[in-house]
């Protein structure tokens, strides 16, 4: 198994680093990369704490701002008024409307899936909610999923929603801090990936719904606080980013029914540098692909499909906040075997990442004033 510190020294294989050039005021300009040149263009700005990007048909965007607005982004520019109809949102902390999908066959049925944190008895939790986009409002909310039980805190969320290709919706839960052991609990949904249909029913072949005591809809457990999740093209994988405390962010190639450690193994420590564990592996627990000591706290996880950057074809690409900047993840099969950090002059959190139907990359910053990134390439 492949793991890597953030720092050169420590790393098995190369990070190879980003030469990048100095950003102006309108016109990002031109990157150099070890695989390709690229050029940042910014698509929208004054956004406020911008989570979460969806690409409609016809080339328009959704953005979610975590206070609690669905923003849009018309013919290539950023409308005044928000998208009406969105539901009520815990919006403190790292809580508040946080990811966006849509539904595989959004064409015929206009659904958009919001994940955020909504109230209820105990505290807040993660909750997911359709309803059906016509001109600029949504009707017909419906909640699908509810993480329980609710409780007391501010943060980890999870929140991050991906439709697979056989139409299920997955869905990453975090283990809001105070509650971190049961993460290694099934029988509630803190610190899992949780899998449904898309109206939130339990799929027939789920891997827990048949073991006494676990909640149907989990699908993975014993994860920390994941805000990556990503289905990698042609391989029938879903993968996923998730922070680790003080040290021991991770990516994980998930397995159904598999439990991933937290707290019970982890590479990193309390952040007051007491241990969480004196263990990094146990029988029964999955070690990660890859893991960063100290915290880059990935956030957007994307695998790039298209012809815009043909070297870039399979490759991981990953949000960081903490470390601010875009990292680029080369693999050979399962195994990560170079990594390059992206965007690094931009001194910018960069929240998440998508690939567009264009085949060009987008990233999200994370800021009060917040903008739309677009990668595009030079050169031939």
């Amino acid at each position: 198994m492949n793991r890597y510190s953030f720092f050169p020294q420590l790393l098995a294989l190369p990070l190879l680093l980003a030469a990048c050039a100095p950003v102006g005021a309108e016109d990002i300009g031109v990157q150099s990369s070890e695989r390709h040149d690229f050029r940042v263009v910014t698509v929208a700005e004054d956004l406020d704490h911008p989570w979460g990007l969806a690409f409609l048909p016809n080339g328009d965007m959704l953005v979610t701002e975590r206070r609690g607005r669905l923003r849009l982004i018309k013919d290539g520019e950023l409308q005044a008024t928000a998208i009406g109809g969105t539901p009520d949102v815990v919006a403190r902390g790292q809580g508040g409307l946080l990811d966006v999908a849509l539904h595989p066959d959004f064409a015929e049925n206009q659904l958009v899936y919001l994940s955020y944190a909504g109230a209820g008895d105990g505290g807040a939790g993660t909750e997911v909610v359709r309803g059906r986009l016509v001109n600029t409002r949504l009707h017909d909310l419906e909640v699908i999923f509810r993480a329980a039980p609710k409780t007391g805190g501010r943060n980890h969320y999870g929140s991050r929603l991906v439709f697979a290709p056989d139409g299920t919706l997955y869905i990453t839960v975090g283990d809001r801090v105070r509650y971190q052991d049961q993460a290694q609990d099934p029988g509630d949904h803190l610190g899992t990936v949780v899998r449904v249909n898309d109206d939130g029913s339990v799929p027939a072949d789920n891997p827990l719904i048949d073991q006494a005591g676990a909640r149907p809809e989990v699908f993975t457990y014993g994860h920390r606080n994941a805000q990556g999740l990503a289905w990698r093209p042609g391989a029938e994988q879903l993968w996923l980013s998730e922070h680790g405390p003080r040290g021991g962010d991770e990516v994980n190639l998930l397995k159904p029914g598999a439990n991933y450690g937290w707290p019970e193994i982890t590479y990193g420590i309390n952040y007051n540098g007491t241990p969480v564990s004196d263990r990094t592996s146990a029988p029964g627990m999955e070690q990660p692909v890859v893991y960063w000591d100290p915290s880059i706290a990935p956030s957007g996880l994307a695998f790039y499909e298209g012809e815009a950057f043909p070297n870039w074809q399979d490759n991981l690409f990953v949000g960081a906040l903490a470390h601010q900047h875009l990292r680029r993840l080369e693999l050979v099969e399962d195994q990560v075997v170079a990594q390059e950090a992206l965007l690094e002059d931009l001194d910018e959190r960069i929240r998440d990442v998508r690939v567009g139907p264009d085949g060009l990359i987008y990233v999200l910053t994370d800021s009060s004033d917040g903008r739309l990134l677009r990668l595009e390439p030079v050169g031939g």
